[in-house]
């Protein structure tokens, strides 16, 4: 689809240019040290855009260290700021950084208070040349929206537009827009009724394509091109992230595939084993067919790789379904660890959801789909979920993955 082109520190998203892959930082970014270094490991793997937690104020400063020593270094990468909840800490990054990720309906409870909020941030983005990501989760849409239109994909696209419209009256058009989901069938229809609701409008705006806490592994990795895959043939993304639970590094090879099968190929060669090229190749090219029910099954021998391709895109279940985020600067303990502890001791299950979330922030709201949930506190402690009721507080982290798991078997039992 050709969209308006959004400039990023350099970067072009949008129109005819390649369609731009980026990630995430996972280090707590007042360890100004350790940001730096992994920033500058993450350019050298090739990402284009390099996106860093900003939990509040007292952050700023460090953020403004973070890149005076990257450009001092010689590296040029485009950062963008990640945003929850204060506009403040959104309008003060704006100022230092050359992209700002925000849910613009976090901004205040009070709706009408958001919007003025969000519209004295457009202006301190267009005074420094600031672009943005509106970004709406499924699952943190806010009562506003949930109370008028449900949680569904319908939902997330009239949210998104709400916003959308403010930055075309406010004449700002540095904008892209997101939708994300840890649902395949979710985000893919939220990312289709966005199209066709800006298509209407008269102004397509570049759009951040990715699933969200698609967890790691093979899993993640399918779950994750399944979906980027089929909203991309039919010309809906110019920049993609996928999002593991690993090292952030090892997500780019991944959005380099599909940003190069895609798009138009980016110069150098794309390292990728073998079985990785083939698990991605098959999850890419039988993800629409089944996302769209054009099939039932598919022609695959491997019968693993089709188990996971078939529960990726939703129509057919053979072990839980995880949804595990990739971790940030939020997290406050060792969220890969803990992932891999759950599923050891919860892979027998069937038909079950099982969420682990790396804090209190998003954990809540973007496991919306979860039977059961899994959610850092920091300070060494966990919560537990049933649903989107917290049941258990503050349990010490190495007694939390069992009682996760006798919290499944009682609530089976009781089923």
């Amino acid at each position: 689809m050709n969209t308006t082109i959004v400039n990023v520190g350099g970067i072009l998203i949008g129109g005819a240019n390649p369609i731009v892959v980026q990630t995430m930082c996972n280090t707590h970014t007042y360890d100004v040290e350790a940001t730096v270094a992994q920033c500058r490991r993450l350019a050298a793997a090739g990402a284009q855009l390099i996106r860093i937690t900003v939990p509040g104020l007292q952050d700023i400063p460090h953020l403004m260290a973070i890149k005076t020593q990257l450009r001092q270094e010689g590296i040029r990468t485009p950062l963008v700021a990640d945003i929850h909840f204060s506009s403040e800490t959104a309008i003060e990054a704006a100022k230092v950084v050359e992209k700002v990720r925000i849910n613009p309906g976090n901004f205040h409870k009070d709706h009408e208070e958001a919007r003025r909020q969000f519209g004295r941030f457009l202006e301190v983005c267009k005074e420094y040349g600031t672009a943005i990501r509106i970004g709406l989760n499924h699952g943190s849409l806010g009562a506003y929206i949930t109370d008028r239109y449900g949680n569904t994909p319908e939902a997330m696209a009239l949210a998104a537009m709400e916003w959308v419209d403010m930055c075309l009256d406010a004449e700002f058009y540095n904008v892209v827009v997101s939708l994300k989901a840890s649902n395949t069938v979710v985000m893919v229809q939220a990312y289709r009724e966005l199209a066709r609701l800006m298509k209407e409008r008269g102004v397509m705006f570049p759009m951040h394509v990715g699933v969200t806490e698609a967890g790691n592994g093979d899993s993640g990795r399918i779950k994750s091109c399944v979906a980027i895959s089929t909203l991309l043939a039919e010309g809906i993304g110019n920049t993609i992230r996928v999002s593991l639970t690993e090292d952030p590094e090892n997500e780019l090879p991944v959005a380099r595939y599909l940003a190069d099968r895609y798009g138009k190929p980016h110069p150098g060669k794309n390292e990728l084993s073998d079985r990785e090229e083939t698990i991605l190749k098959a999850a890419c090219d039988y993800g629409a067919p089944l996302l769209n029910h054009e099939v039932d099954d598919i022609p695959l021998e491997d019968e693993y790789l089709k188990d996971e391709i078939m529960q990726a895109c939703r129509r057919r279940f053979y072990k839980p379904e995880y949804i595990a985020c990739p971790g940030c600067g939020r997290t406050m303990y060792n969220l890969q660890e803990a992932f891999e502890a759950v599923k050891s001791r919860t892979g027998h299950l069937k038909n079950v959801v099982i969420a682990v979330m790396g804090c209190i922030v998003n954990g809540p709201g973007e496991m919306a789909d979860a039977d059961f949930g899994y959610v850092g506190e920091g300070g060494g402690k966990v919560t537990l979920y049933k649903g989107k009721e917290p049941v258990k507080r503050h349990i010490p982290e190495e007694e939390a993955v069992d009682e996760l798991v006798k919290l499944i078997e009682e609530s089976q039992d009781i089923a």
